[in-house]
């Protein structure tokens, strides 16, 4: 959802957009092949390839492709959650890319390091002259905060855009004191990106931000548990439940254990019986 200020150029965001860029393949032919070279014949119940992936996994650690436990694919990743064999999980792997969250949310999300990558928009290299910005639900349901929090974006953004078009200028200029800050040979790409990686020293955390994310499935079930948290802000905790939606679908033996519990604010807490597989 948005809200468009065209005075300024300014969009505002109440909600986060993820795209499953990619996602695992199996290759049907080579676990065949494996499994003919070992005398053995199996073949999962399961036609999701993050989940034969991480049976397969499971089985290799003890050679148990012969003597499956009854309950198929979902029975065998439930135990594997239930006795905490989570390394099983980190072969399961998907690529997001998320869109309208702020870059408040995105320095949380970065601490989240062990079986996660991350490549984000540089502010140093893209124009943020025409930007959207993500207002907090709490701020964004009085009016009166509303307007306080619309303008005092509004007043930022302008500031950026004037500071980078005047610095702009001035690294161009030779006689003036910024221009002195860069090598003789500065071109326009060097002089633009300097001007910018100034000037959005004044954009506040509120900016909206894209980031590709690839991440295994016990990453993303640590990040469900810490994010979906009655404790954690408002607006990852949002994204968390995003995230979840796609992975329950993706992957229901995987992410079907999780419960989602109402919370006073509109979103909703993710419990799961299984944690910190």
């Amino acid at each position: 959802m948005t809200e468009s200020e065209s005075s300024t150029d300014v969009r505002i965001l109440t909600a986060p957009t993820v795209y499953v860029l990619g996602r695992q393949t199996i290759d049907d032919a080579a676990l065949t092949q494996f499994l003919n070279d070992h005398g053995v014949s199996w073949q999962s119940d399961s036609a999701i390839a993050a989940e034969v992936l991480t049976e397969s996994a499971g089985r290799v650690c003890y050679m148990s492709f012969a003597r499956p436990r009854p309950g198929g694919n979902a029975a065998y990743l439930g135990h594997i959650m239930e006795v905490g064999h989570g390394s099983v999980l980190e072969h399961a792997v998907w690529n997001l890319l998320i869109t309208g969250v702020s870059r408040s949310l995105t320095h949380e999300l970065v601490r989240h390091r062990a079986g996660m990558g991350y490549s984000q928009l540089s502010q140093r290299y893209v124009d943020e002259s025409v930007a959207e910005y993500v207002e907090p639900a709490i701020i964004a349901a009085d009016p009166e905060l509303h307007a306080i929090w619309r303008d005092a974006v509004a007043h930022a953004h302008r500031s950026y855009v004037t500071l980078a078009d005047k610095l702009h200028a001035k690294l161009a200029d030779p006689g003036a004191a910024a221009a002195a800050m860069l090598p003789p040979d500065a071109d326009r790409t060097t002089r633009r990106k300097t001007a910018r990686q100034a000037a959005r020293s004044v954009l506040p955390n509120a900016t909206e931000t894209k980031i590709f994310v690839t991440a295994n499935a016990r990453a993303l079930r640590h990040f469900l548990e810490q994010r979906g948290s009655a404790f954690a802000e408002p607006e990852i905790r949002t994204l968390a439940n995003v995230i979840l939606n796609i992975l329950q679908q993706e992957s229901p033996n995987l992410f079907g254990d999780y419960q989602r519990v109402p919370l006073p604010d509109g979103t909703y807490e993710i419990q799961t019986a299984f944690k910190k597989v």
